[in-house]
């Protein structure tokens, strides 16, 4: 009996659901078909929610800090006298830093310490050379009206194995920095988002990954 009275309770709440839904859809209807202005905005509203979504989703950078090995080897390190990690070679690995001071212990495959070194965190993206090697951060120009020759040719050169490279990009090899836009794991972006006037943005390579862009970019 109890049953019963339970599901004509339930039906009733839906009934009155379905109601309040019905109600809610004719209003639409009403105020669509009264009121043409409404309906532009309720579209334009959608479209910009719809694109505001799209944005973070796919377009919006993305903020980290990575821990980079290009090397041979392996290391284990635990940042901040926190848990212990392992890098392999040729990986990178996404890691939590604080803003403000931070300390990293790096170890040998064989666990033997290698150093315990503290670095300051500034920014909201970086990068943590576990192996001390040799990066460049370059800066790459967008613009329609961009002249890329002279633009090399004003811009200081590097030296890299004793060959002079054009394009100022700055050598690393200390523990961390974060004096770059893009990561080692991201590209540049293929966008010009302003047409109307010269734009740059910097991104930080591993030194192979450098030599091959710059063949790849400025076909020498």
């Amino acid at each position: 009996m109890i049953f019963f009275k339970e599901a004509k309770l339930i039906i009733n709440i839906n009934n009155e659901k379905l109601k309040i839904l019905l109600n809610l859809q004719n209003l639409y209807c009403t105020i669509m078909k009264n009121n043409p202005s409404l309906k532009g905005l309720l579209v334009a509203v959608v479209a910009f929610i719809v694109a505001f979504g799209i944005y973070f989703l796919f377009l919006a950078k993305k903020n980290y800090f990575l821990v980079d090995n290009p090397t041979p080897n392996t290391y284990y390190y635990k940042i901040n006298n926190g848990s212990e990690g392992i890098i392999s070679s040729g990986q990178y690995v996404r890691v939590d830093l604080k803003q403000g001071k931070n300390s990293i212990k790096v170890f040998d495959q064989n666990k033997k310490m290698l150093y315990d070194s503290a670095f300051e965190v500034n920014k909201i993206r970086g990068l943590l050379n576990i192996a001390h090697q040799d990066y460049y951060i370059n800066r790459q120009y967008y613009g329609y009206n961009l002249k890329k020759d002279s633009l090399l040719l004003n811009l200081d050169k590097t030296v890299i194995d004793g060959k002079e490279y054009f394009g100022g990009a700055k050598h690393f090899n200390k523990l961390y920095t974060e004096d770059f836009y893009y990561n080692v794991d991201e590209d540049y972006d293929q966008l010009i988002k302003n047409i109307q006037q010269v734009e740059s943005r910097s991104k930080i390579f591993r030194k192979q990954d450098y030599l091959n862009y710059y063949k790849e970019y400025y076909k020498f």
